[in-house]
């Protein structure tokens, strides 16, 4: 088992690189945060994997020092305009490419799951039946991540069509596809811009911030 990273956009809603955004959101009086989402993503991901690979683009420079900190690996898409789809296949090329044949993939502009949520999802993907190719996180009817893609599915993902999307492959293999539900509202979590973080500063408890 792996973990992949998605972490090869531009963030250009946000207006800085949502992989180095702190986590937890730091309040006022606190000047060095002590993880950011990528490191928070790769610490959460680690006990439950063999390797983590933080998928990167042109943002590799910036990102590399706190993915060597973490002990994890980068693979960098050449091409991140092509989108998320080119990264998570760049991404679960190397997964193959590792000899492993299973992976969570998460996206790195959102908060970690609970180690608890992982680990629920690691164990339901280990006791599925072989026809089980992805096990993904519903939190309140909303799909999320991280999810976890068989090698069959991977294998689905890398011969798509280069405009393929993700939800599109996931939908032509639904039979294949089992649904686990989760009471950890990160996993649908999805931090765009500037205002959703400040509405997931709120939520965490520094309300401070906003008065």
């Amino acid at each position: 088992m792996c973990a992949v990273i998605l972490a090869a956009g531009s963030s250009t809603r946000m207006g800085r690189d949502k992989a180095l955004l702190p986590w937890p959101p730091a309040a006022p009086h606190e000047l060095a945060p002590t993880q950011t989402f990528l490191s928070a993503a790769i610490r959460s991901l680690s006990p439950f994997s063999d390797m983590v690979i933080v998928v990167a683009g042109a943002n590799e420079p910036n990102l590399l020092p706190v993915i060597y900190a973490n002990a994890a690996f980068v693979v960098r898409n050449a091409e991140p305009e092509r989108g998320q789809f080119s990264s998570l296949r760049v991404g679960l090329q190397s997964v193959l490419s590792r000899g492993r044949d299973a992976a969570f993939v998460t996206l790195v502009d959102r908060p970690p799951a609970q180690p608890a949520t992982i680990g629920e999802l690691r164990e339901t993907f280990v006791k599925s039946a072989r026809d089980v190719w992805a096990i993904v996180p519903e939190f309140n009817g909303k799909h999320g991540h991280p999810v976890i893609f068989s090698r069959e599915m991977i294998h689905h993902f890398l011969h798509a069509p280069p405009d393929a999307t993700a939800r599109d492959i996931e939908h032509e293999q639904q039979a294949h596809v089992q649904y686990v539900s989760v009471s950890d509202p990160f996993v649908t979590a999805n931090i765009d811009t500037p205002q959703d973080y400040a509405e997931l500063q709120n939520r965490i408890g520094f309300p401070e911030l906003h008065h």
